[in-house]
């Protein structure tokens, strides 16, 4: 398996930042001004549904790295082809909404089944934030034996964060974090901290012990494109601060 240079040099100083267009989200014009948005703001990689067409659009408007995200293993094949260079297993957050959960089982299922039709693909798998914290633990360490190169860490959804603000933005992010910390200290690859993460959390994932976040809808929801990349800007800025801090 090869990692892409810039992607392996930012994990490897734990400041990465994904930005998430949304695995459920095929709009070619919602995909694309995220996507700028990103080339503009300077994050590490882009997180764009599974699909050939978004692929290469998102390839005609970026030189960063293009993850492809879905739950079905075949979906990456085409989506590779046309040149997507990592794929993600997840995360779930729109089907939490569906009332579609998914266990452990299914989710190792699914990652033995992406490996054996792409076995040297970079390769991340989102732990269902539904699970315990012990069973996420579990579940991450046998995705690692699986096939996995990164594990990713979500909670937004789950959430109900009592107060406005800045202590608002810390309690949604804390199911996340605390997965992050649990996580990272049992498994010898490196945790993307994603879902319900802001500027403000995005250091507090890395003290936790990821090597970066993934941040979706609080860029992609923003309905200007200078907005979206000054909130690209402030997540890149927010974790260059954490990992010179980490690293002081």
């Amino acid at each position: 398996m090869t990692m892409n240079s810039n992607l392996q040099r930012a994990f490897a100083n734990r400041s990465v930042l994904k930005v998430i267009s949304g695995l459920n989200n095929f709009n070619a014009e919602s995909v694309a001004a995220t996507v700028k948005a990103a080339e503009l703001g300077g994050p590490t990689f882009i997180d764009i549904a599974a699909d050939a067409a978004l692929v290469k659009l998102a390839k005609s408007l970026t030189n960063l790295p293009v993850c492809v995200s879905a739950v079905e293993p075949e979906k990456f094949v085409q989506a590779v082809a046309a040149g997507a260079d990592l794929i993600e297993i997840g995360n779930f957050d729109s089907f939490y909404a569906q009332g579609r959960k998914f266990k452990a089982e299914e989710v190792l299922a699914i990652t033995y089944q992406t490996r054996a039709l792409l076995p040297e693909i970079t390769l991340s798998v989102t732990v269902p934030h539904i699970l315990e914290l012990d069973q996420q633990v579990q579940l991450a360490e046998d995705l690692v034996k699986a096939g996995a190169n990164i594990i990713q860490t979500e909670g937004g959804t789950s959430s109900k964060p009592a107060h406005g603000g800045t202590l608002g933005l810390i309690e949604k992010a804390a199911p996340t974090l605390a997965a992050a910390y649990q996580i990272s200290r049992a498994v010898s690859v490196p945790v993307l901290c994603a879902s319900g993460i802001s500027n403000v959390t995005a250091p507090l994932a890395i003290a936790a012990g990821a090597a970066g976040v993934g941040v979706g809808s609080a860029i992609n929801q923003l309905n200007s494109e200078i907005a979206m990349i000054a909130a690209v800007r402030g997540l890149v800025e927010a974790l260059a601060t954490a990992s010179t801090r980490t690293f002081a």
